[in-house]
């Protein structure tokens, strides 16, 4: 069988790995060498060009790599994909890669922290501007937001903490109206809970380090091109202009990452152009910690989603709950959207308002003993974080109340502990902080 007829679960274990090419090894090897013999000046000057694909420098393509990015393009639907060494690299390579050049972004205001201060006070630095929509499904609000250099729209599936779920399918269809691609954060729910390249999503990102590794292990990112947009029709000058590294000067044969790449040419372009010159490459141990990670994300993930649910329940109508965050039991007010979109969940995210005082509120963080004090979320153990403090610290307040990131806001990433350990772990710190 063909790999793309493959049900998931089944190419999360084998797609992108050839056994043939290494030995018939069970488990992918570790191609621990910076450099690879490119064998001859002819298929050097190919390998340079980008004309053949293969390893030459692993600051450009690595075996093992290769093979975390051809099983990730499998599994999210996408022609091609490459990995960084973090989610941050992920995100700041797709944007910057669209909009290069003093171009435009609009984008929801509910993102990850780190997300929001890239756009809101680093990318400006590059002549990158960025409106911040307050609510990314106010398709009236996005598109009165569109300028005429506006290159791209930004999204997450899930927004980290609130949960909100995004209309992927509206909004690919406003962003394709207007020539605009739109590219979607995908690290909450995964590739097993939603595919946003099915739904209209041209460029899909993930911080790899959190849901696919699954183990708190290693860092990575990873950048998945969909080859559905036309990025030479006329928005992205960058695609169409001649570009000498994929060119032979010495011939005069000029090309521009559009003709020599075709539907490729945005993935090309984020390899050669920025992995390669920036430097934000993945180890090939990370990506063989990201790949083993993937060979259970069904099992983890379909268990996360299982005991976040109960958990969620748990703190619905809880006293000193004054409001709960999870999209997967309709506290967001989408449920129609959840089962079109996330039929099997939204992910192990969730956050609540901690209805207390300051100090009680740190009481109760420090009195768990299951959950852990760590920024990091989709773990196979479960976390506890005040974001306000940690993970959205450098958003400005008033993006900050936009995501509903209060001072008072606590977010839990669930793990595969058993769900009655964690609502017991909650019960007692809830006993200490109002003791």
């Amino acid at each position: 069988m063909s790999e793309e007829h493959l049900q998931f679960g089944t190419q999360a274990l084998h797609a992108g790995y050839d056994r043939e090419f290494v030995a018939r090894a069970s488990s992918t090897p570790i191609y621990q060498s910076a450099a690879f013999d490119m064998v001859s000046v002819e298929r050097g000057d190919r390998l340079s060009s980008g004309e053949e694909q293969g390893f030459s420098y692993s600051r450009v393509a690595n075996p093992t790599v290769d093979t975390l990015e051809r099983r990730l393009a499998q599994l999210e639907g996408g022609i091609g994909a490459v990995a960084t060494a973090s989610g941050m690299a992920a995100i700041s390579f797709a944007l910057l890669a669209a909009a290069e050049g003093g171009g435009h972004i609009v984008s929801a205001a509910e993102l990850y922290g780190a997300s929001v201060d890239a756009m809101e006070t680093f990318f400006p630095q590059f002549g990158i501007e960025t409106t911040f929509v307050d609510d990314i499904n106010d398709l009236a609000a996005v598109e009165q937001a569109i300028q005429p250099n506006t290159r791209a729209i930004f999204a997450e599936t899930v927004a980290n903490p609130s949960t909100v779920v995004t209309d992927i399918a509206s909004l690919a269809k406003l962003a394709h109206r207007h020539g605009i691609p739109l590219i979607i954060d995908n690290t909450v729910p995964t590739p097993y809970l939603c595919r946003p390249i099915e739904l209209g999503a041209d460029v899909v990102v993930h911080s790899t380090t959190k849901g696919i590794t699954g183990h708190g292990n290693a860092l990575g990112g990873i950048v998945i091109d969909s080859g559905n947009f036309d990025w030479a029709a006329g928005k992205h000058p960058q695609f169409t202009q001649e570009e000498l590294v994929v060119s032979d000067e010495e011939h005069g044969v000029w090309h521009s990452f559009a003709s020599a790449f075709g539907k490729e040419a945005y993935i090309r372009r984020v390899r050669i152009k920025y992995l390669r010159t920036f430097g934000a490459v993945p180890s090939p141990f990370n990506a063989y910690l990201q790949l083993i990670g993937l060979e259970t994300i069904v099992q983890r993930v379909r268990q996360q989603v299982q005991s976040a649910t109960r958990i969620a329940q748990y703190l619905q109508h809880h006293s000193h709950v004054r409001q709960l965050n999870y999209s997967g039991i309709g506290t967001t007010g989408q449920t129609d959207l959840v089962h079109t979109m996330l039929p099997k969940g939204v992910g192990q995210v969730l956050s609540f308002t901690f209805d207390g005082t300051a100090e009680q509120m740190n009481r109760f963080i420090n009195a768990t003993t299951v959950f852990s004090y760590i920024p990091n979320i989709g773990d196979s153990k479960s976390l506890i974080v005040n974001p306000a403090k940690i993970t959205h610290r450098e958003v400005p307040r008033r993006l900050r109340e936009v995501a509903g990131v209060s001072d008072n806001l606590i977010r839990l990433s669930i793990g595969l502990e058993d769900a009655d350990d964690l609502i017991a772990d909650l019960e007692q710190a809830f006993a200490v902080a109002f003791g």
